[in-house]
């Protein structure tokens, strides 16, 4: 799964913002600067996306996601916001949990996969609560490197869920 196995740099706490733009120029600032790519590039997709539709998926998680040509494997990282912003969830709760994906265009056809298996994961309560009260970026990479196997998991509904690789 795409968000096991990431590093310290690829996870950000109490990220301070101003609405969904700013939580996304954040965002996309950190990653770009761990890939070495531009910024505003990297922003200009996500947004391009956003605005195709929204990103978040209820519970006050979002999974913004743009497809770039210019990474040959997928980019994730984790942010928990410090203050809830508005994400367009279709439950209406604003999101503090935030799992942004750059994937590859010859590598499209992946993604549903990875995110269906996020949406899995983050079904469970305590994953979510853990997020939310992680004190270091080790407590949540202890909790996403987590055995699935151990806990009784429901397969998510996509239904309703936004996506797009545009």
């Amino acid at each position: 799964m795409i968000f096991r196995n990431l590093s310290e740099k690829d996870i950000f706490l109490d990220v301070v913002t101003k609405g969904k733009h700013s939580a996304l120029s954040k965002i996309a600032f950190n990653i770009a600067q761990r890939i070495d790519a531009d910024h505003q590039a990297v922003l200009r997709r996500l947004w391009e996306r956003e605005n195709g539709g929204a990103t978040g998926i209820g519970r006050g998680i979002a999974v913004p996601h743009a497809r770039l040509d210019s990474i040959s494997k997928p980019v994730a990282s984790f942010t928990r916001l410090a203050a809830p912003v508005y994400f367009g969830s279709a439950d209406g709760n604003p999101v503090d949990l935030v799992f942004t994906l750059l994937w590859p265009r010859s590598a499209v056809a992946n993604f549903l996969p990875a995110l269906a298996q996020l949406c899995r994961m983050l079904r469970a309560p305590r994953i979510r609560e853990g997020l939310r009260l992680a004190q270091s970026a080790d407590e949540v990479i202890t909790i996403l490197d987590g055995d699935p196997r151990a806990i009784d998991w429901p397969v998510p509904e996509l239904a309703g869920i936004s996506v797009s690789m545009r």
